[in-house]
């Protein structure tokens, strides 16, 4: 067969997600073609119906709008669920009993970006399926059928659900910066109702996102929330990012918590309940993460980076609790699994209204000396054949162990480099964390030395 829909740009079709730029790469035309793959691959499926939801970009409700005519022409039924975050979204998988959703997306991209997370009978769609739905619109391998369109307001369930759930033992005062993202429409509401007093920053929901960009991850994005908190009598700085997936956090002081060292806060919380529970983190992570777990009671599992991997690994193993440096963190002890910044944030703040001084919990966690992700700016597939040839011939002389499952990470007694090959941009990401400055000079001369080996005359970033 041949296919009824002008094939979309290749370049889209992400590993763990479809993304471009709207009207160029991501046009309507683009989308509702992918709709019809998407719904003809939920029929083979036996699905029947699939809830779509969309962040507040601008161009989302025209997106969303093609996606649902794509679906609903393979024969399945759309459920609306309007404006709202991503987790509301997959939310709304288990709340309507569908089993299947779509979020029309960027996440924390600039405001021409727009995207599709994607969710069939309970399995994220990443790498492969997702070059399949490219593949189905080649061949034509198209269902025909007339899905119905409906819409459902999931917001109140989702907000009872979290209350009913998460207590604080005292009530809190903090700052919420939505960065003008879709978070805004749910996150002042769920923490007032969770007892919280907020000074709210940029909570309007804007798709222009005018105030910064939508990124907890970047240390530039947090400084208006560091400002509140010297500014007021706040306890704790909350920041989400543009589709409410993730989450960052910072102490009255003005010091920024960073997903690995949240993550031991809430290992150690999930695992008092759960003793012997799995917790399972990126190679991105401090391995100050691992020696914490096993301390209190559980057994650490290093994984790949990248969210539907790690929800994979979620399911597969059972584990009560995983989490990436970016910023998602999954939990499966007393919810569904899913990367939730909202949800992350109530957890976070019931474990913390327990003390007297959060700022001390938080600022006494283990830390170490570490830089930010480095990046080395490749061609499009040589990010992959660099960290091929580092696997294969370079020596790292002194080093503890090798872990090769998402790149190289290369352990020493006082700390690790890490080079990976990024998913979604043709970049190398770097990072290193050691003991002190010392230590880490020294690992990035090893690391220098070693690509230099393998890939003469690459500027690199360290």
């Amino acid at each position: 067969m041949t296919s009824r829909y002008p094939t979309p740009a290749p370049e889209i079709f992400k590993a763990y997600d479809i993304r471009g730029i709207v009207d160029r790469t991501l046009t309507p035309d683009a989308v509702k073609a992918i709709g019809h793959a998407l719904g003809s691959e939920a029929r083979d499926r036996g699905q029947k119906a699939i809830a779509v939801g969309r962040d507040g970009r601008l161009s989302g409700p025209t997106l969303a709008g093609a996606l649902a005519d794509g679906i609903r022409a393979a024969g399945i039924d759309v459920i609306d669920i309007g404006c709202v975050p991503t987790p509301l979204t997959y939310f709304a998988a288990y709340h309507l009993g569908t089993d299947s959703c779509v979020s029309v997306t960027g996440s924390h991209n600039p405001p021409d970006y727009n995207g599709l997370k994607m969710v069939l009978g309970g399995q994220t769609l990443f790498g492969d399926l997702i070059q399949d739905l490219r593949q189905r619109i080649i061949d034509g391998r198209l269902h025909d059928g007339e899905g119905a369109l409906s819409t459902a307001d999931v917001v109140p369930a989702y907000v009872d659900r979290i209350v009913g759930d998460v207590k604080l033992a005292r009530p809190m005062k903090v700052v919420m910066d939505c960065g003008n993202g879709v978070a805004g429409a749910v996150a002042p509401a769920l923490f007032h109702r969770l007892g919280c007093e907020l000074v709210e920053l940029f909570c309007e929901v804007d798709g222009h996102f005018p105030n910064h960009h939508p990124d907890p991850s970047k240390p530039e994005n947090l400084k208006d929330v560091i400002q509140a908190l010297k500014d007021t009598d706040a306890e704790l700085g909350l920041a989400f990012d543009g589709d409410g997936d993730r989450l960052g956090v910072v102490t009255k002081d003005g010091q920024i918590i960073y997903p690995d060292r949240q993550l031991m806060l809430f290992a150690a919380d999930v695992l008092s309940r759960v003793p012997g529970g799995q917790i399972i983190y990126d190679v991105k992570c401090t391995r100050n993460l691992a020696g914490w777990v096993r301390e209190h009671g559980g057994e650490p599992l290093m994984w790949n980076t990248g969210h539907a991997l790690v929800k994979a690994k979620l399911k597969e193993t059972g584990a009560p609790l995983a989490g990436e440096m970016s910023g998602h963190v999954f939990f499966r002890e007393r919810w569904f699994g899913f990367d939730d910044g909202l949800y992350t944030g109530a957890r976070l703040l019931e474990i913390l209204s327990r003390e007297a001084d959060p700022n001390a919990v938080l600022t006494g966690l283990p830390d170490a000396t570490s830089t930010p992700e480095l990046n080395i700016r490749m061609n499009e597939g040589e990010p992959f054949e660099l960290v091929r040839r580092l696997k294969e011939s370079a020596a790292f002389e002194g080093a503890r162990e090798r872990i090769t499952i998402d790149g190289v990470r290369v352990e020493y007694a006082d700390g690790f480099g890490l080079a990976r090959p990024s998913n979604t941009t043709p970049v190398v990401v770097l990072r290193f964390e050691a003991d002190d400055e010392a230590a880490i000079a020294r690992i990035q001369t090893a690391f220098r030395e070693a690509i230099e080996s393998v890939w003469p005359g690459l500027d690199l970033p360290f």
